[in-house]
């Protein structure tokens, strides 16, 4: 018999999906028979691509978190307004989701990090399991001083994740919470050796390759290949294209590619991203080296700046740099270091975690 689960997932970017189906991948391990059910709008495929195991998608909005004019720059006003619409939930809206959860057999509601789950999981009284590394009420207090509406939906979703029944944070954690399991960084693995993935992409065996990632924001300003004349080197950009596109160095790849975007990372000498979670934690998974963009006015940027200068070969990349082709010069002193050995672990530790935790409510008895 199936253990059924119910999967809440943020959409804010694919850094959230990223991490739940880490953690769901390792749980699976240890509960073979576990079937996710998907709560989300990240596209379905992202499941398909990152989750081996068993699964349903129910696409359905889930969390609001941060509207954002770009990679790297938040709209706080727009922000506000989809918070005025999302908050306080709408008990039709809880109680109809409620309603598919306990349709499904769920023995339990997972949250990355959409407090809506926290909710319906309350209204189908089921236990709720909530992983992060931060939650919405701490990043939009970053922002009540400017806008005061982000105080109030703040002070609502405080209370809403304090009443996750077993909550997991997963390093590096932006403000830690007593009672809560710690857990290093949560990450998907790769699936395919370096070299493979290098031969799969055409990159000589000589160059050296750089991976440019906004974790699922689209962007617009790709460095153009004009601004550099390397010829050993190959730079991979996964972006909202329709097809594979190949101009001189740069190779542009859709998000939905047949290539998992870990291994990806893996192949990669160095990565250029900005400062979100899954690429840290892919990255640190890999030992690659990161050219790290910065989201000042975002809050949980400051706790993982500082995870990265201790624990990876980096270097910080402003936006001007990443636009004027002077990233390449930045970059150079990454592509000489030694790679650093790989460090993996948080989704098998959060897995087991729950795996526990289930076993305590008795959702496994009948396995």
């Amino acid at each position: 018999m199936a253990v059924n689960v119910a999967c809440f997932v943020s959409p804010h970017g694919f850094g959230h999906a990223a991490r739940a189906c880490a953690v769901l991948h390792a749980l699976q391990q240890i509960i073979p028979r576990l079937h996710a059910h998907i709560f989300t709008t990240v596209p379905e495929w992202f499941f398909a691509e990152s989750l081996p195991g068993a699964f349903t998608y129910h696409e359905s909005v889930t969390d609001v978190g941060m509207a954002q004019t770009s990679p790297l720059h938040e709209d706080v006003e727009a922000t506000v307004a989809r918070l005025d619409a999302f908050l306080p939930f709408h008990s039709s809206y809880v109680d109809q989701l409620a309603a598919v959860v306990r349709a499904a057999g769920a023995r339990a509601v997972l949250c990355d990090i959409s407090p809506l789950g926290i909710a319906v999981s309350a209204a189908a009284g089921l236990p709720s399991i909530l992983i992060e590394n931060f939650t919405w009420d701490w990043i939009y207090e970053g922002y009540a001083a400017d806008h005061p509406r982000m105080s109030e939906f703040a002070r609502y979703l405080d209370g809403i994740f304090s009443r996750a029944t077993l909550r997991i944070q997963a390093e590096p954690v932006c403000r830690r919470v007593a009672g809560a399991h710690t857990v290093p960084p949560i990450s998907r693995l790769p699936r395919s050796t370096p070299a493979a993935t290098r031969r799969a992409l055409g990159v000589p065996r000589c160059a050296r390759m750089v991976l440019l990632t906004m974790g699922g924001v689209s962007h617009a300003n790709v460095p153009s290949a004009t601004h550099h004349h390397a010829n050993d080197l190959a730079i991979v950009i996964p972006n909202n294209v329709p097809q594979i596109k190949r101009d001189g160095n740069f190779i542009l790849l859709p998000w939905h590619s047949d290539f998992f975007h870990p291994d990806l990372v893996a192949a990669a000498d160095v990565v250029i991203g900005k400062l979100g979670y899954s690429t840290l934690a892919e990255v640190l998974a890999a030992g690659t080296a990161l050219a790290w963009l910065p989201r000042p006015k975002f809050r949980e940027s400051a706790a993982m700046a500082a995870f990265v200068r201790a624990t990876l070969n980096h270097v910080e990349l402003s936006e001007s740099a990443l636009a004027d082709g002077t990233w390449l010069q930045v970059i150079q002193p990454l592509l000489a270091v030694p790679r650093r050995p790989g460090a993996a672990g948080g989704a098998q530790a959060a897995a087991r975690i729950i795996a526990e935790f289930l076993g305590a409510q008795g959702a496994l008895s009948k396995i």
